[in-house]
């Protein structure tokens, strides 16, 4: 009896995850002003959410620098319009700004940085952005984040 209630443990256990919710991506920026995804959708039972971020190319972060910025979909311009005059020491984000739900720092070519954050700051149905506030960049480097 005590095999039998090991093995239909190790078999729930198995299954449940295998079926677990993925709580994180990997997201590769390039030289060409681009991520490799245009939209995350994270699962509501993820109690965070982790954004790992690379840089494939071979342009240094002063030159073609990118980040990883979550806000709600229409803070996303003003973010990074306030962010240029931050600087890239600052992240090209101004700092203290509550808009900014969670960002990666500015990375060059072969460079990585990661960011975690708790999903309970995100409402199911609520429009997200993800974007890069490098000057300029957010016109072509943006997605969109949604709970599931």
């Amino acid at each position: 009896m005590f095999a039998k209630v090991v093995a239909v443990s190790v078999l729930t256990l198995a299954a449940s995850t295998a079926f677990a919710a993925e709580c994180k991506i990997d997201v590769d920026s390039t030289d060409s002003m681009t991520f490799d995804t245009k939209a995350i959708a994270i699962d509501k039972s993820c109690k965070t959410f982790t954004v790992n971020l690379g840089h494939s190319g071979s342009l240094a972060k002063n030159v073609m620098g990118h980040n990883w910025v979550l806000s709600k979909a229409a803070d996303a311009q003003p973010i990074a319009a306030d962010g240029m005059a931050a600087g890239i020491d600052k992240n090209y984000l101004k700092e203290g700004d509550a808009r900014i739900l969670a960002h990666t720092k500015i990375i060059g070519a072969g460079e990585k940085d990661s960011v975690t954050f708790d999903v309970s700051k995100l409402t199911a149905g609520e429009d997200y952005a993800f974007f890069c506030s490098f000057p300029g960049h957010i016109s072509m480097m943006k997605g969109t984040v949604t709970v599931k």
